[in-house]
């Protein structure tokens, strides 16, 4: 960028509610089912029909409001955000706009070099989602009206945005509290987490805001974070050339890395807001307040101090172990076995994510559960196994599900301690390596390793190796 300007970004992510009805009507929310079938006369807005609140879809909000320290609004009203659009049935959507329900929050960003970054959360409030148009599937646009009224929150950020990293960051923050909270998966292909972002550009040291552009259709973290750098470079571009940035919405487009006008820009009274004269107002009085506060987990940034301080782990461990909850839980678990909290942590960032990044899996279906490999890490501590023998039980784990003690008795691995054992193949390798003797009696005792491998080799992996280590010095010393 352009060292002479300056950009301001500001992001509105929309957040598909992880309810099992919709926010007004009993409909499923189900994703994939056919079109058009999780539909209703509420939800298609046919005359006479009257929506009635789904009570989570509060308590998910609120829930999401504390976790970012928002203000909650003790009451808050519904309004009629009128639009024409195929995929809108009845012609408006039913959002909050004067009275939303979470106020003034924050978002503490952190980057590569430890520093950090506080991004102000300006409103988070309720409303219902619109259908789908398809377009690609047929000469004609098709309408599948299933995503209409799925409850969303729409979590709207102040202009304190500065970089397409910061964006990226502030992303990953919220999509990491969201599935923290269990209220939203965060599936961006699936449209469950969705940004649009405000761009503008300004010369440094400019205080008054630029001619703002919405950019939208960003269906990835990466496509955020590049469309946002093309709308900058665009709009520097424009000034750069004397032109004037005009005020619409673009369209991001993944496959060329361009954004292409698709309207001019709204404004809120473009919109004609009125208050939904068939929906009382929410009242959050203290005590449903605390309640809901209660729900509230250990969020990822405290659960990761929390590794550091009592599992002594380093951060860069405790970072990826608390990325997302169920990693952490998996982590947690195998803890619950075993008290070495390094080792547990590499088998899990090592062997585990492997597994999970490779096939593409959740960690709720990867096939070793936690306690399993917790005994695995025990054995090991035990000197039951070695880690040698560890790695190649733990193949047979995945493709079976056995416990590690079952495979171990089953297959007779159980680490050779018998001193008098160990012993006699520690002779024979001495005997059969005259050279490899000699070299390290001359002073290369750098040797000593390949000797003792040659030992855990003749016992098929199974001698303890600090046992080899102790009695192969002591007779190359005689």
């Amino acid at each position: 960028m352009n060292s002479k300007y300056e950009a301001v970004i500001g992001l509105e992510v929309h957040a598909q509610l992880l309810t099992d009805t919709k926010i007004f009507c009993g409909c499923s929310t189900k994703f994939g089912n056919p079109p058009n079938t999780n539909v209703c006369p509420v939800c298609l807005g046919h005359p006479g029909v009257l929506p009635v609140m789904n009570k989570k879809v509060v308590e998910f909000t609120v829930l999401m409001g504390l976790a970012v320290k928002c203000k909650i609004k003790e009451l808050s009203i519904f309004a009629r955000k009128n639009y024409f659009y195929p995929d809108l049935p009845k012609g408006y959507q039913i959002s909050q706009y004067e009275e939303p329900i979470c106020e003034h929050g924050k978002v503490v960003i952190e980057f590569k070099d430890g520093s950090k970054k506080e991004i102000g959360i300006t409103r988070i409030h309720m409303e219902e989602d619109a259908g789908k148009s398809i377009h690609d599937q047929s000469d004609a646009t098709l309408i599948d009206l299933n995503r209409c009224g799925t409850p969303l929150i729409e979590i709207v950020s102040e202009p304190d945005l500065r970089t397409p990293e910061e964006a990226y960051l502030y992303l990953s923050k919220l999509k990491q509290m969201l599935t923290y909270l269990g209220i939203c998966d965060g599936n961006m292909e699936q449209g469950s987490l969705r940004c649009d972002a405000n761009v503008s550009v300004r010369l440094n040291g400019e205080t008054k805001f630029g001619t703002k552009t919405e950019v939208k259709n960003m269906n990835s973290f990466r496509n955020v974070e590049r469309a946002i750098a093309f709308e900058i470079e665009r709009q520097i571009g424009l000034m750069e050339d004397g032109k004037e940035v005009v005020q619409q919405t673009l369209l991001w487009d993944a496959d060329s890395n361009k954004a292409y006008p698709m309207r001019s820009k709204e404004e809120a009274q473009d919109y004609r807001y009125f208050p939904d004269p068939d929906l009382l107002t929410i009242v959050i009085d203290e005590n449903w307040k605390c309640r809901i506060k209660k729900q509230l987990p250990e969020l990822p940034d405290a659960r990761q101090v929390r590794f550091i301080n009592d599992h002594k782990l380093p951060a860069y461990d405790a970072e990826i172990l608390t990325s997302w909850r169920q990693l952490a839980d998996y982590y947690e678990q195998v803890i619950t076995v075993t008290n070495n909290y390094k080792a547990a942590s590499n088998w899990v960032m090592t062997e585990v994510l492997r597994i999970v990044n490779d096939e593409k899996i959740t960690i709720e279906q990867f096939p070793v559960k936690p306690i399993s490999l917790g005994k695995l890490i025990k054995m090991i501590e035990d000197k039951t196994i070695s880690g040698k023998i560890a790695k190649e039980i733990f193949p047979e784990m995945l493709a079976t599900g056995q416990a590690p003690e079952e495979i171990v008795k089953d297959k007779n691995l159980l680490q050779i301690s018998d001193t008098s054992e160990i012993e006699k193949a520690v002779d024979k390798i001495i005997e059969s390596n005259p050279k490899d003797v000699q070299d390290y009696l001359g002073g290369k005792e750098k040797v000593i390793g390949f000797l003792v491998g040659q030992v855990m080799k003749e016992t098929k992996g199974k001698a303890n190796p600090q046992i080899v280590n102790e009695i192969l010095l002591s007779k190359l010393k005689r």
